[in-house]
């Protein structure tokens, strides 16, 4: 009668976030389909998405369990 449709998974979800005051804030975001951190400022005068490195400027990337 009604088609059931697949619940789309997310690639891209928020792992965690800080607020910047008014200013605005920091989120890490990870690719779930490579596992990829990136680090995305969000503000009124200053946006931006960059892969998130280690100290040793390594990309940090997150083990995927759906695999």
């Amino acid at each position: 009668m009604f088609d059931k449709k697949e619940k789309k998974t997310k690639r891209f979800v928020v792992k965690e976030e800080q607020g910047l005051g008014m200013v605005g804030a920091v989120q890490i975001i990870i690719d779930t389909v490579t596992g990829v951190n990136y680090l995305n400022t969000v503000g009124s005068s200053m946006t931006g998405i960059t892969p998130l490195l280690d100290s040793k400027g390594n990309v940090i990337i997150d083990e995927i369990l759906d695999k």
